[in-house]
């Protein structure tokens, strides 16, 4: 089995495909619309993921992320950042 093309631009060889984990629930949630909750962000995206809603584990919360035809071949984590953006408060406390 050859990976697809679009598959081969992660930094994992070529001769061991992508890596995916296997979603027991797949194909319900595909019909029934129903997010799947999973912290493998690792997870390479696949074509069958197209139009599948994930709730990907940031540490603390998850996530809900669609997956569309430009996500194919990215990671799951990439779509479910890690760190927030700091703000300045301005002058609270101060005279």
């Amino acid at each position: 089995m050859r990976p697809s093309s679009v598959l081969l631009k992660s930094s994992r060889s070529a001769w061991k495909g992508p890596y995916f984990v296997a979603f027991p629930n797949l194909r319900q949630a595909l019909e029934d619309h129903v997010a799947i909750r999973t912290q493998a962000r690792s997870c390479t995206i696949l074509p069958n993921f197209i139009g599948i809603r994930f709730m990907v584990h940031n540490g603390k919360d998850y996530i809900p992320v669609l997956v569309t035809q430009d996500m194919v071949g990215h990671k799951l984590g990439e779509f479910a950042h890690t760190k927030r953006r700091f703000m300045w408060k301005g002058n609270k406390g101060r005279l």
